[in-house]
């Protein structure tokens, strides 16, 4: 396989063409799973392109686990914290501390933001039941780390389900994030570390925003896939 160092498409210093590029060198590092009966499991929306590239590359399932940021009082693009559907949790107390975020306030966030993932995850599975965890190599992909806030929800929601083994992937990610994983999850493969990490988009050479409708027939065509025989599903494509 042609690795990031060789790739003649590389320009202006980035480091993956698009997020299929970064899943598939993501995948050449994870080949001792191959084969395994290993389940890779992509934070939308960004990502599950990644995700999907890594599954089809170990002939692994493929599902989501859908992570949100909690907003700051004041300012909602700063996160201080991040929740999953079913109440993995990881909260920034040295952010909420400085904005003295109230407790009724964090409450309704948390609340919020939970409802908000259900309802993107029935979304995006499309009535498919979610991938047991129980007993398997789970392989948690996003597209990068920056604070590792969501990442780091999606992980304590995933050990809830009792897999075997919690690998965190990611093609690119800042050390401080990728330290803090290091303690949360039994293996941690992040391909680069620069020194300056700015932002995950700087390091693709394409970064387009990843659709709704892009996730969920992501999905369904890795649904198909491993599973041919099922029938009985909307086959219509989602879009928007």
């Amino acid at each position: 396989m042609t690795t990031v160092d060789e790739d003649p498409g590389m320009m202006l210093g980035r480091l993956y063409r698009d997020r299929t590029h970064a899943g598939e060198c993501l995948a050449a590092r994870l080949d001792a799973y191959r084969d395994t009966g290993a389940l890779v499991l992509g934070i939308p929306r960004g990502g599950v392109p990644v995700a999907a590239a890594v599954a089809r590359m170990l002939d692994a399932d493929l599902d989501i686990v859908v992570a949100r940021k909690l907003r700051s009082p004041g300012f909602p693009e700063l996160a201080m914290g991040a929740v999953t559907a079913n109440g993995g949790q990881f909260l920034n107390e040295d952010i909420i501390r400085e904005l003295a975020v109230s407790s009724d306030y964090l409450q309704a966030e948390i609340a919020e933001q939970m409802a908000d993932a259900r309802r993107r995850e029935e979304r995006f599975r499309r009535g498919r039941a979610a991938r047991d965890l129980i007993d398997r190599v789970v392989i948690v992909v996003d597209d990068g780390l920056a604070t590792g806030a969501t990442m780091r929800a999606a992980v304590r929601s995933v050990r809830s389900g009792q897999p075997a083994r919690l690998v965190v992937a990611v093609p690119v990610g800042s050390t401080q994030a990728c330290e803090a994983l290091r303690q949360e999850a039994d293996e941690l493969i992040c391909l680069r570390t620069p020194e300056d990490f700015w932002a995950v988009g700087a390091y693709y050479a394409h970064f387009e925003p990843v659709e709704d409708g892009e996730v969920a027939d992501i999905l369904h065509a890795a649904h198909q896939r491993t599973t041919p025989e099922s029938v009985g599903l909307d086959e219509r494509p989602l879009r928007g």
